[in-house]
């Protein structure tokens, strides 16, 4: 598949469930440096373009955390889903203090554009992810621009719900498993901000997923929000505060429906127990 693809090599491909999940890399142009990505291609796309829905990791993950981990392959090619998975940084670029916590830096780029020195050269995920990724996908697999979805966890459901907010014709469908609903509320969020953004907290709203939604009051011709939320998730009330945005939405009229589940994390169990919900969830927009 990959061999006259342009723009890319392929790492390594793998047969599954009637299709193919690829591992690959690129020169980004946006980002300034290699990036890797995952494809999953389902079975349909043998007779044309498919639906084309973008998942977004966490803080620590890779391009292969959601197709080793998520168990969403099946369901996938069942509804004929295209699946693409990037990375969560840049890496392979050596910044001061870019490896020193976990939850900043590499495995960190909160799918925003940094504007302060020196991350604004490599860390720019919100052009790769809406920009140039979709553009090397459509150009060497079967995808329909005129089917994208987007979906994450955790600081890449924080993405997923920004990045469709912020660009509402890009993405028919939106949903999110434990994102970080109010980012400049949380910990992790505030961190990750002052360094890729400065100080003025007014830039700090264009990332922040709850500020998005009360800016432009037009909720109701947004696609529709799914969100999973385990409630024994550590980081419920002190990094996600899905309240704070469930009360936004419920002001602007944006359609959500936020599901609370006994007994869940923050982990993979937890998006493997309901990631067929969200494929459906997406199928249904995107047919």
């Amino acid at each position: 598949m990959s061999a006259t693809a342009p723009g890319f090599e392929t790492s390594s491909e793998h047969r599954c469930f009637g299709g193919v999940v690829g591992f690959y890399r690129h020169d980004a142009a946006t980002t300034a440096c290699s990036m890797r990505f995952a494809v999953f291609v389902p079975p349909q796309a043998g007779s044309g373009r498919v639906p084309v829905l973008y998942y977004l990791a966490g803080l620590t993950c890779t391009e292969e955390t959601f197709m080793i981990k998520a168990g969403a392959q099946r369901v996938a090619a069942e509804l004929g889903l295209m699946l693409v998975a990037p990375d969560t940084s840049p890496r392979g670029v050596t910044l001061p203090g870019d490896r020193e916590a976990w939850d900043f830096g590499v495995g960190a780029g909160y799918y925003l554009d940094a504007t302060q020195a020196p991350w604004d050269r490599h860390y720019r995920m919100e052009s790769y992810v809406t920009r140039e990724l979709p553009a090397l996908v459509e150009a060497g697999f079967p995808a329909d621009p005129g089917r994208r979805g987007i979906f994450g966890h955790s600081m890449g459901g924080h993405g997923a719900l920004t990045l469709a907010l912020k660009n509402p014709g890009q993405y028919r469908s939106v949903s999110a498993f434990a994102p970080i609903a109010a980012a400049s509320r949380s910990p992790w969020g505030r961190k990750a901000f002052a360094s890729y953004l400065g100080p003025d907290r007014g830039q700090w709203s264009a990332y922040d997923a709850t500020e998005l939604v009360l800016r432009v009051p037009d909720g109701p011709r947004r696609p529709p929000i799914l969100i999973d939320q385990g409630l024994s998730d550590a980081f419920l009330e002190t990094q996600l505060h899905p309240r704070v945005f469930e009360q936004a939405c419920a002001k602007v009229g944006q359609r959500l429906t936020l599901r609370r589940h006994e007994g869940y994390d923050h982990g993979y169990y937890f998006i493997s127990s309901f990631i067929e919900d969200h494929l459906r969830h997406h199928a249904r927009l995107l047919a």
